[in-house]
């Protein structure tokens, strides 16, 4: 996991980052997100080690950055915004050159590098020279080569950025293998709705300093408020409307055709145990939507906040 307290950094007369303290565990995917400026990058960078803090505390999996960063090296994968490839080097060629950084034996390199082509989608290039790489096929050969050692923790800066669709769909799948494996994973992006599809929590970060942090659920019903609930109906709505004037959990009802929406102050399943009793009780339901958390909404609704 990572841990920091009361970070720091400052640039001669800028303060870029601003008394932070975050925590991201295992299996979690936290999205690191703030306007150009907002310290996103620096915060990253001094997890890394690649820059000295003015002050606060690094730990990642219980080791203090400062003191022992090579054994946080070997557990941590980078992947920058913009990456620089060699444009001489073929796809498994570059690939190959990092895993024998990394101290993979001969021997084992070309399953360890045909396992990381293959998860970012470029078997299809796999003897393609970089060069004629396009800026999202190069985003997929960067987090090829992040995925090489079988990192622990990942801090991926704009991984999405240039990535087509089918890329972007890629990577929303690697990073739910990679929670589902207990990997620590922070991800910088400006692609809130993609964002919203992977993440489990997010750090909201505005000039330099942490204004929120938490589960998106979490942060959603205490900025933004209940979740939105819209259930359309076959037949009279009646039986629905006596069960939902019963449940204090049920805001006011608006009423479009046979289409019903209503705010729900619960959870998803409390949404699901609704919706078991709706069907227990003969209502004929066509369908049943709880609509997702959005984290444009909590950007916006956040960044108002701060600004007001």
């Amino acid at each position: 996991m990572i841990r920091v307290r009361d970070l720091r950094v400052d640039y001669e007369t800028t303060c870029a980052v601003r008394d932070l303290s975050l925590e991201v565990g295992p299996g979690e995917v936290c999205g690191l997100i703030g306007p150009n400026g907002a310290g996103k990058t620096t915060t990253m960078r001094a997890i890394l080690g690649l820059i000295e803090p003015t002050y606060g505390e690094i730990e990642v999996l219980g080791v203090d950055v400062r003191e022992r960063p090579e054994d946080v090296h070997r557990v941590m994968g980078f992947m920058p915004d913009l990456p620089p490839v060699y444009d001489d080097l073929q796809v498994w060629e570059f690939v190959d050159l990092f895993a024998a950084s990394y101290g993979i034996p001969r021997r084992e390199r070309p399953a360890v590098v045909g396992r990381a082509i293959e998860t970012v989608g470029l078997e299809e290039k796999r003897t393609t020279l970089a060069a004629r790489l396009s800026r999202g096929m190069r985003q997929r050969l960067m987090l090829a080569k992040t995925l090489v050692p079988d990192p622990s923790v990942l801090l991926l800066d704009e991984p999405a950025s240039g990535v087509d669709p089918q890329g972007r769909i890629d990577l929303k799948h690697i990073l739910k293998r990679l929670a589902d494996e207990r990997k620590t994973v922070v991800v910088s992006s400006h692609i809130l709705t993609e964002m919203n599809e992977f993440c489990t929590s997010v750090a909201v970060m505005e000039q330099g300093r942490l204004v929120e942090s938490g589960r998106i659920g979490d942060l959603h019903r205490r900025i933004l408020g209940d979740a939105w609930i819209a259930i359309e109906l076959v037949g009279g709505p009646e039986p629905f409307l006596a069960i939902a004037a019963q449940d204090a959990r049920v805001g006011p009802i608006t009423t479009q055709g046979a289409r019903h929406e209503f705010r729900f102050r619960g959870d998803a399943e409390a949404a699901c145990d609704l919706l078991r009793e709706l069907v227990t009780n003969g209502v004929r339901v066509a369908s049943f939507e709880r609509r997702r958390d959005n984290l444009e909404e909590l950007f916006l609704k956040i960044g108002s906040r701060e600004l007001g």
